[in-house]
């Protein structure tokens, strides 16, 4: 069966930080772009960050420099480093496969997507 699991969610202060994790089976995630999402209450999912099969990585600019997008390959896991954590910054975070159009794009059709880990930050 082909699925993405996330875990590292949690709650916690401004200013803290995170690991969240996306481990895949049934399928390569090195074959597909793989980007993060977040969906905060009453808005409409974000697309944040995205990292290609040949490891670019993209940020929007609300997360670039306090979030990190890294892939391992063995283990089969994309990891979303976030340091410096904000109240907004407060969603449930996706991720999800992207079969891209051509070789090391972002841009493609979205194959599978996780169910989601939740992270509140909050004093």
């Amino acid at each position: 069966q082909m699925q993405l699991v996330e875990s590292g969610g949690g709650s916690v202060q401004p200013g803290g930080s995170l690991r969240l994790s996306c481990v895949a089976s049934g399928f390569t995630l090195g074959s597909y772009c793989i980007g993060w999402s977040r969906q905060a209450p009453g808005k409409e999912r974000e697309g944040i960050s995205w990292i290609s099969q040949n490891s670019r990585t993209i940020y929007i600019d609300s997360v670039k420099g306090r979030f990190t997008i890294s892939r391992d390959i063995i283990k089969n896991t994309v990891y979303l480093q976030m340091n410096d954590l904000e109240p907004e910054d407060t969603a449930i975070y996706s991720c999800t496969a992207i079969r891209p159009v051509q070789n090391d794009s972002c841009s493609g059709r979205n194959v599978y997507r996780g169910q989601g880990t939740q992270v509140t930050v909050s004093s």
